[in-house]
């Protein structure tokens, strides 16, 4: 990776960090086999998700390429982070939600249609995966409303925009 590709991924990273802060959010850096990951974490609790509470983490890592089956690995690698840290809180009042966010200089079409697709869900548990180009600020994640966990469908496209503006 060149120099200036390595300096737009981590500036992005750092100024996704910032949102994430000024959301609320707990930040931290964890290390993931190596690589450096940025996570963020807040609660909420509303009764009009029918007395239930939301664990949203926001999980950013560098790359270079992003790849379909890279977004789907993280994808998987953030879902069971998520899913070990809040497991047993999972269920009827709790749900938890993963934004799993790939931060790259060179994304493949289909890195991008995947990530546009659709919601992934495990039980009580959602995961809206980005694809960010880090040299335009684009970020590509579902955005729609999902049938399952319709009820955080807004909350989660209200704070997806908020981490990650689409360019």
């Amino acid at each position: 990776m060149d120099t200036s590709a390595t300096e737009s991924v981590r500036a992005y990273i750092e100024t996704t960090g910032h949102r994430l802060q000024a959301d609320g959010c707990e930040v931290t850096t964890e290390d993931w086999g190596g690589l450096p990951v940025l996570v963020g974490y807040r609660a909420d609790f509303k009764m009009r998700w029918m007395a239930t509470k939301l664990h949203l983490f926001t999980v950013a890592a560098p790359t270079t390429l992003i790849t379909e089956s890279a977004i789907e690995e993280f994808t998987d690698s953030a879902f069971d982070y998520v899913l070990a840290r809040k497991g047993q809180l999972r269920g009827m009042q709790t749900g938890v939600a993963v934004f799993p966010a790939l931060v790259g200089t060179q994304i493949e079409p289909r890195a991008l249609a995947w990530a546009r697709q659709k919601q992934h869900v495990r039980f009580a548990a959602a995961a809206r995966p980005v694809v960010v180009d880090a040299r335009t600020g684009n970020a590509v994640a579902f955005r729609g409303t999902p049938l399952l966990g319709l009820v955080y469908s807004a909350h989660l496209r209200r704070k997806l925009a908020a981490y990650f503006p689409a360019a």
